[in-house]
């Protein structure tokens, strides 16, 4: 309802781009129950299938804001890259995966699928409010709150917001209205991206890259076959090439009709979409302005080579959610933001580094470093060392190692140790492995047992795993879980070598129901050694416990080992400073 032209309700939250980030964004505050205004200037989803591999870490993102299972019936799962100067095979990069992953370590995929399947579950939410075809032409800020200048064919209107989120893209509106400047480098290359629909199916799934290819013979091309019989095409224009002539449908149809009659592919194909695309590496110095956030390509613009466009910005959307959660409910202060800021910052400028040595080895920007170029094409075929120069560093999730919500436990007198020999350091995510999960404590059933993962464990809490090797939990250590609980979503996962006694309640006893307790067993005996939670060849020398402490987005924030007699103060300051409370 309006009054004055003014929106009478204030928002928690303005989304200000509807694409992928933002509406990852939106589904992740909604799994904390808090709401959303999404603006979106399209009428509906992008046209075109645009980013197209999606990376493991994606989809445990994915899967957070219920859309991965369904993203991956429809994916072609791909876990090879191939090489080739001329035609002929000089590299192969196997992506690594083994059988304790949950998924494969890339698809690939069509944006505007994912981003019909988040819009379809926004709209279950109930909690997202997706307003198309609208668009900001003003923002202003003061007293802990931003007021957004609206235009829509239907009339334009004005609305405060405690927060406002910039996910609109690499030609951002906000970033533009608050006069802020990107920061690093434009690459020399430029690229033609066209998506035609052919018949694919001798070929497989996966990055094949051309240096040289006879349909580009002074450049590059990359191919990924995508699902729905389509193939995606990224090849380099040379340098003096006028870029409205390579842009003509006939130029473009021709290169493309070249790499078919190469790959033997003599079938009729139609063209989807096309665009002009060029390398840069850039980036906000800071992602946090008064109430006005940054994410994905508003905030960065990452070059594409190592698959880290989109998929670094859902991992910007997935940090952000949680800790926007967290402030918007007074579970924190805006401490826990800044935090964001510098650890996206720092993950952003990681990727900018391997993305543009990815950029300089497709178009080196001068006539030495493409003498150098060739040389390591030249040599790959011959010296197998030689060809991990050719493979560019795929995504991974970031490692937030320098992340000031980390807790550094030290080793003490009083039963606490931090010395590990394994397992996920603090600011890593979750290392995979299988485990058996059980939810109802009061009678181990085996129709009760099902088959799951470590990250089954995560959600929209903070998560306390407790590796237990008899599956006894200090009392003060639970006290203090109980008393956490009460202002914080958390829950503890007692994980055990066997399915728990039936008489696990006891262990549960201190606890209500604000923290709830999961149950998992390891029968394989993988999971403890993985986590770091045995220090010798039998349990009479492993510590009585092991605890992780897990961000709700499932980076670790502290680890300790811990005796029965040990009180809950290591607990306590862990989470005060994953709240960002030490970081203030």
């Amino acid at each position: 309802m309006l009054r004055d032209g003014v929106e009478r309700e204030r928002h928690a939250v303005t989304i200000v781009g509807g694409g992928p980030t933002g509406l990852t964004l939106a589904l992740g505050l909604a799994g904390f129950a808090v709401r959303s205004v999404l603006i979106e200037s399209d009428p509906s989803i992008c046209t075109g299938s645009r980013a197209g591999a999606f990376t493991r870490r994606t989809l445990e993102i994915l899967e957070r804001v219920g859309v991965a299972q369904k993203a991956i019936g429809s994916g072609l799962a791909w876990y090879t890259g191939w090489t080739f100067h001329g035609q002929k095979e000089i590299a192969r990069l196997q992506i690594p995966h083994d059988e304790n992953q949950k998924f494969p370590p890339a698809i690939s995929q069509l944006q505007n699928r994912i981003e019909w399947l988040m819009v379809q579950a926004a709209e279950r939410s109930g909690l997202i409010d997706i307003r198309w075809q609208s668009r900001v032409e003003a923002i202003t800020q003061s007293d802990n709150k931003a007021e957004l200048s609206i235009t829509t064919p239907a009339g334009n209107y004005r609305l405060h917001s405690d927060w406002v989120v910039a996910c609109d893209g690499g030609q951002s509106t906000l970033r533009r209205l608050l006069d802020l400047r990107m920061e690093g480098e434009r690459h020399a290359g430029r690229y033609v991206i066209i998506d035609i629909r052919v018949d694919t199916s001798r070929l497989d799934a996966g990055r094949h890259c051309w240096f040289g290819p006879p349909s580009n013979p002074e450049g590059t091309m990359l191919m990924y076959k995508k699902p729905d019989g389509m193939l995606r095409f990224d090849y380099q224009l040379g340098p003096d090439e006028d870029e409205a002539e390579a842009m003509r449908e006939e130029a473009v149809f021709a290169t493309v009709q070249r790499q078919l009659d190469m790959l033997g592919i003599d079938s009729p194909w139609q063209p989807v979409w096309m665009t002009l695309y060029r390398a840069s590496a850039m980036t906000l110095p800071a992602y946090l302005h008064g109430q006005v956030l940054f994410a994905g390509d508003a905030a960065h613009l990452v070059p594409i080579f190592g698959v880290r466009g989109m998929n670094s910005a859902l991992e910007d959307a997935h940090n952000l959610a949680w800790k926007l959660a967290f402030v918007q409910r007074g579970l924190a202060t805006r401490h826990l933001l800044q935090s964001y800021s510098s650890e996206r910052v720092g993950a952003a400028r990681f990727n900018m580094l391997h993305g543009s040595r990815g950029a300089r080895f497709m178009s080196p920007p001068s006539a030495a470093e493409k003498i150098l170029r060739d040389a390591v094409l030249q040599l790959s075929g011959r010296i197998p060392a030689m060809a991990q120069l050719v493979n560019p560093r795929q995504h991974a999730a970031a490692v937030l190692d320098d992340s000031p919500l980390n807790a550094t436990v030290e080793s003490t007198a009083d039963g606490v140790s931090s010395d590990f020999v394994a397992g996920p350091i603090p600011g890593a995510v979750l290392t995979e492995c299988p485990l058996r999960l059980h939810d109802a404590p009061d009678a181990i059933r085996p129709d009760a047992i099902r088959q799951g993962y470590v990250t089954d464990l995560l959600g929209p809490w903070i998560s306390v795993l407790l590796f237990s090797a008899n599956g006894k939990l200090p009392v003060a250590l639970l006290q203090a879980a109980q008393q956490a609980a009460h202002t914080l979503p958390l829950r503890l996962a007692l994980i055990t070598r066997n399915p728990p006694a039936s008489k696990v309640t006891d262990t549960a006893s201190t606890l209500s129901a604000e923290a709830v307790l999961q149950y998992a067993y390891d029968p394989a005996g993988k999971l403890f050694a993985l986590y770091g939670a045995t220090v010798g060849n039998s349990p009479a020398t492993e510590p009585s416990l092991t605890v992780y402490v897990v961000r709700p987005d499932g980076h670790v924030c502290a680890r300790w080992h811990q005796s029965s007699e040990a009180d809950g103060s290591v607990l306590q300051q862990a989470l005060r400073r994953l709240c960002g409370v030490a970081a203030a």
